[in-house]
């Protein structure tokens, strides 16, 4: 049986990576994070809660581990991008170097590291290809800069040593499992229209246009993705796109979610914020390579897993009003 380490795995992608993993008898699945853990994690995984920027505590994490997935990671909505640049450079830079020269030294069979989709945050091609990244500028946010930074680290550990790595980059995750935020911008932007639509917000507040498009993934498929990737020979020393194939635009989004919270379509209005200096205008990737390497793809349809995504957190609402 093959061991392996999930740093930032009670985080909402990172949860359903492990879920994936237990529900998998080839996989001994360790779990490395400072959030405290849900029960089921505790009663299914080894948990580790130290912090990984300490190089012996990340060695500790990654003994003994054939495989390493790593989330651990500063994230969250565009507010956060915004409001903590520094902390995210410095936190994340600080993962990669305890994090991956443990798996280095530990000799792993694979690193699988979890990037973003902002790191095609100034894409010129759509939809957009794995091979896009040679010829796209460079983020302008610290936090696509920061999830390129780690694509590099992986490139160089495999160029001067040999360290066999894949690299995952979700777009646009959502799913049960990340609650809004009470600052607006910080959480993802489904969890934060599900909550301003439960709540009544009249009209529906949205940063910018709404023309900005996304292409949203389920947590659910990111995991099968970033698993498969992982496990898969073809998927060694590679970089593939782990999304959907649905571009919208974020006034469609928003609409999905207002029906699917059971508003009437008819009274559906919004209103439009400001929006932040690094707003992505287009995010439409293509999810070719995955399918042709892995023969993987998206499965969740979006409605279904937007009405999913707010009968959970609907829950997650009355119980707290509850308690």
């Amino acid at each position: 049986m093959s061991r392996v380490l999930v740093t930032g795995g009670a985080g909402t992608i990172g949860a359903a990576v492990v879920r994936r993993l237990t529900s998998e008898p080839a996989w001994d699945v360790r779990v490395s994070d400072q959030r405290d853990s849900p029960a089921w994690m505790h009663e299914s995984c080894e948990v580790h809660t130290h912090n990984l920027i300490d190089p012996d505590e990340a060695r500790a994490a990654v003994s003994g581990c054939t495989h390493v997935i790593h989330l651990a990671a500063i994230v969250g909505g565009i507010a956060n991008f915004h409001k903590l640049p520094h902390t995210l450079l410095e936190v994340n830079n600080g993962l990669y170097n305890a994090v991956f020269r443990a798996a280095l030294d530990e000799g792993v069979e694979r690193l699988a590291y979890v990037s973003s989709s902002m790191v095609f945050e100034r894409a010129t091609e759509f939809p957009t290809t794995e091979e896009h990244l040679a010829d796209c500028p460079a983020p302008r946010s610290a936090y696509g800069f920061s999830k390129l930074a780690g694509e590099v680290y992986c490139r160089a550990l495999h160029d001067e040593h040999g360290l066999p790595y894949t690299i995952c980059r979700p777009f646009n995750a959502y799913g049960p499992g990340e609650l809004p935020d009470d600052e607006p911008g910080i959480a993802h932007m489904v969890p934060d229209v599900i909550r301003k639509v439960l709540a009544g917000t009249r009209p529906l507040p949205i940063f910018g246009s709404g023309e900005q498009t996304r292409t949203l993934t389920h947590v659910d498929d990111i995991a099968s993705g970033i698993v498969t990737a992982m496990a898969h020979p073809a998927g060694e020393n590679e970089d593939f796109n782990v999304s959907a194939s649905d571009e919208r635009t974020v006034a469609e989004i928003a609409r999905i979610i207002w029906e699917a919270c059971g508003e009437d379509p008819s009274l559906f209005e919004l209103e439009h914020l400001p929006s932040f200096e690094v707003d992505v205008q287009r995010r439409w990737p293509s999810v070719e390579k995955a399918k042709r390497l892995l023969g993987w793809g998206a499965q969740v349809d979006l409605r279904e897993g937007i009405g999913g995504t707010v009968e959970w957190l609907r829950e997650r609402e009355l119980a707290a009003r509850r308690a």
